[in-house]
């Protein structure tokens, strides 16, 4: 029998219900009670005192009866339990079901598939899931992709194509947001391909958590907050026989061999010492590299090494994929459809003497962008030298660079009277004659400079000579001085070329000449400032007139796929033994703190002595970088190279261009490679573009397009919108409903209407290779769901005993309880059968 004596709210998240305390209810007859118990101890003493039988006897049968009188004596105080419980129907209570196509796995061992054990224990028949009726306004919900409503005694089809755990139990708490909400049944094997939004939330929840218990339930206003989640594992710990291609990288860098680099990590379960084949294919589905690797212990990942050099700049799809030493063969002629599609392929396959659980996670399409040319270099030297033919010559074979010269090829001359020809300007430097120039006003003083442009876009670039405002300097990429002294510049230019490597986040290099360095005076300025070291001597020991000098690679040079020009280390060792000595060498005080020594000149001194001096050196500087090569001929190289040997000279020059451009930013920067957005639950995609002015500062107020177009070739035009914590960033969101590439363009125009310029970027999206990365059940992920939400981890037996305990746990509508101790059968049930104990114990020892 229970009574409701009145009923009370309690609003505050997360309330506890009252557990049940023991009351009396007529406490007035205690001693009325205390004294029947005491008449009753004393006469039965005194019975049993001169019974004829043993001690032990007496005893029992005495203890019997007096037990059974003292049950009695208590009921005449009417003992009550009292608390508080959720109330009948005005909490809501979710169940959550994994409605991922991972629940279709069957375990190794198990009788039906993951799916069909959630089906069985969420049926209709449930008894727990009548109680819980009962007790609570039941709520059924279904999550994949996303969350979703179902209808009572429906079955799922278990077809999601993800498993958005994280951004699901979000939406439920805001959608249940200032309801009474008392917690969440989740049945799902733990598989959650949003790890980045669930780890988000258990912050915010631990967080909300922790304010709620220093300001009190009711006050707590920061964090997140989630209804206490009790997780029901489906699915045994060891999975099925499976292999599984985890994580791919994609890693670029500026050696030219094989500038992309894909490192794949496989993983297996039941195939330990068996051989898998991996492949690489490109867009069009042909494989490019097949390779073996031996399947490790299950879950252990063994590496598989991908490098390539994509023949087309810009985006371009590959896809990996692993499978079994005897169904590889089987895969590739069964490819028919271009690799960045869906696999094709069934789903369960042979594996040798094993059988594959699944096939979807034995493939990864990733996104690869080559460049973002063209880079733009600008070359200024102060005197015509062999060391701009090879670097021009090199830079030419690579389509993504364009070098633009500016060779002074006569300094200042004092200005005197020059006998020219008839017709010719008085003041005209004869060193142009024969050029169609015969303006007065632009024709070369002879107190100025002879300069000559090569490369350069039109005939106005560059046409005064080098840069002097940002919007010209900050249309090149990077910039190499050589053989350029100091007083070559004004001081304005040389604070702009600093602005240039400092802001804009362009490169500088500075080569080894006679002009530069220590004789070309850069010491305090700003350029001086921006070198990796000291550009003095600072009084260091002379140099022999005819020393010689051997480049060798440093630790951190070793480390550098632009310095090195071979993908073997005894190759490499070999190449630099075979290079040529270097006559020029530019001494320095030291390198400035924070820059790396990659190259060394082993210098051999009469003694016989190897004093090593710094030969290439390197620092980032700002949002640029900077390097110093201290060698002064370096053409060398280019004229000992063998008859049919690899060009190492151009390779290196272009390697190290590269190096110099590589992260330099532009005007219009797309970020699609953020992934899925933590607080939406469908995956949405967020398109992060960046806009500059032309001096590369945030540019507001700009028109900013984006252009997806999907897998299938349809096209989605969005308008990017200001973001609301950085200026000059603006943001799209975008849903891919199809698996496979996926390619961006974006164009953004300033508030004047001029075209600010253009980018573009890819991403793969691969649902299912995500939904399968791993098949295991993750229990410790459920755990911290858990812990962090004030549930347990439950298993499938003790459903029932879970659901009878939850009105006395977590409640926000609690109503008051009485229950009567001394109404209940069993305490008259207990009273009688002492007494009856009693009795019968008396008649068969014959006691009166």
């Amino acid at each position: 029998m229970t009574g409701a004596v009145g009923t009370s709210q309690s609003w505050a998240p997360l309330a506890q219900a009252r557990p049940p305390t023991l009351v009396w209810g007529s406490a007035q007859w205690l001693w009325a009670a205390a004294a029947f118990a005491a008449v009753m101890l004393v006469l039965l003493a005194w019975g049993y005192r001169r019974a004829g039988a043993s001690s032990g006897v007496r005893w029992l049968a005495a203890g019997l009866k007096a037990l059974g009188v003292t049950v009695l004596a208590v009921c005449l105080l009417e003992p009550l339990f009292s608390g508080t419980r959720a109330r009948p129907g005005a909490n809501v209570f979710v169940v959550l079901t994994d409605n991922s196509r991972s629940m279709t796995l069957q375990d190794r061992g198990a009788p039906r598939s993951r799916g069909d054990e959630v089906m069985e224990l969420t049926g209709d028949g449930s008894r727990w899931l009548a109680r819980l009726g009962q007790d609570f306004d039941l709520r059924r919900y279904a999550f994949d992709a996303q969350l979703r409503a179902v209808e009572d005694g429906r079955p799922l089809p278990f077809d999601g194509p993800a498993s958005n755990l994280g951004s699901s139990l979000s939406r439920l708490a805001r959608r249940y947001h200032g309801r009474p909400l008392a917690g969440v049944l989740l049945f799902t094997d733990g598989g959650a391909t949003d790890p980045d939004a669930l780890e988000q939330l258990l912050a915010r929840v631990t967080g909300g958590n922790k304010q709620s218990a220093s300001a009190g339930a009711g006050d707590a206003t920061a964090g997140e907050r989630l209804p206490p989640v009790y997780p029901v594992v489906v699915g045994r710990d060891e999975s099925a026989d499976d292999v599984n291609l985890g994580h791919v990288s994609v890693s670029q860098t500026n050696f030219e061999d094989a500038p992309v680099t894909l490192v794949a990590q496989v993983t297996s379960s039941g195939f330990a010492g068996r051989q898998l084949g991996a492949e690489l294919l490109d867009e069009s589905g042909k494989v490019l590299e097949r390779q073996t690797v031996r399947a490790e212990d299950d879950g252990k990942p063994a590496t598989v090494r991908f490098q390539l050099k994509p023949e087309q700049p810009g985006v371009s799809f590959y896809r990996v994929r692993v499978t079994p030493e005897g169904a590889a063969k089987d895969a590739a002629a069964t490819t028919s459809a271009p690799s960045t599609q869906p696999d094709s392929q069934p789903k369960v396959k042979t594996g040798g003497d094993g059988v594959e659980a699944t096939r979807e996670n034995n493939a990864r399409l990733v996104a690869v962008d080559r460049g973002r040319g063209p880079y733009r270099v600008l070359y200024v030297c102060g005197r015509p030298n062999w060391e701009f033919k090879f670097l021009r010559r090199a830079v030419a074979a690579d389509d993504q660079v364009h070098l633009v010269g500016l060779l002074r090829i006569a300094r200042r001359e004092p200005k005197f009277t020059f006998l020219g020809r008839r017709g010719e300007a008085d003041d005209a430097n004869p060193l142009f004659r024969g050029f169609d120039n015969r303006d007065k006003d632009q024709v070369e003083q002879y107190d100025q400079p002879v300069i000559v442009r090569l490369g350069t876009a039109d005939e106005n670039e560059l046409r005064a000579g080098f840069p002097k405002t940002a919007e010209e300097l900050y249309a090149y990429h990077a910039v190499v001085l050589d053989d350029i002294e100091s007083e070559f510049f004004t001081q304005d230019q040389m604070q702009l070329v600093k602005d240039f490597v400092r802001q804009r986040g362009g490169g500088l290099l500075m080569l080894g000449g006679q002009e530069t360095f220590k004789n070309g005076r850069y010491e305090r300025t700003p350029i001086g400032d921006l070198l990796p070291v000291y550009a003095d001597d600072g009084g260091t020991d002379p140099l022999p007139p005819d020393a010689r000098f051997r480049l060798a690679l440093t630790r951190e040079g070793w480390l550098e796929p632009w310095v090195r020009l071979r993908d073997a280390e005894e190759s490499e060792r070999t190449r630099l033994s075979a290079m040529p000595e270097f006559h020029t060498l530019n001494r320095v005080r030291g390198i400035k703190p924070g820059a790396t020594v990659l190259a060394r000149a082993e210098v051999a001194t009469p003694g016989g002595d190897v004093t090593p001096v710094p030969a290439l050196v390197e620092q980032r500087y700002g949002q640029g970088r900077v390097g110093a090569m201290l060698i002064g001929d370096m053409w060398r190289w280019g004229l000992k190279r063998p008859e049919n040997a690899e060009d190492d000279l151009a390779k290196a020059w272009r390697q190290t261009v590269r190096w110099l451009v590589a992260d330099v930013p532009r005007r219009v920067e797309l970020d699609a490679a953020a992934g899925r957005d933590s607080d939406s639950p469908e995956g949405t995609v967020k398109l992060s573009v960046r806009v500059r002015d032309p001096a590369y500062a945030p540019l507001d107020n700009a028109t900013v397009s984006v252009n997806v177009t999907a897998p299938d070739g349809t096209s989605l035009d969005l308008t990017a919108e200001p973001a609301e914590k950085e200026a000059g960033l603006y943001e799209a969101l975008y849903v891919p409903r199809q698996p496979g590439p996926y390619r961006a363009r974006v164009t953004a125009a300033a508030p004047d209407g001029s075209d600010a310029g253009e980018a573009n970027a890819g991403w793969a999206s691969d649902p299912a290779a995500d939904e399968f990365r791993d098949l295991r059940t993750n229990r410790a992920l459920l755990d911290r769901v858990a812990r962090a939400t004030g549930g347990e981890v439950v298993t499938a037996n003790k459903l029932d005993d879970l659901v009878d305990g939850l009105p006395s746990r977590h409640a926000q509508v609690t109503e008051p309880y009485v229950k009567p101790v001394w109404h209940t059968p069993w305490v008259f049930l207990f009273a009688i059968t002492c007494l009856a104990a009693e009795w019968g114990l008396r008649r068969w020892k014959g006691l009166p």
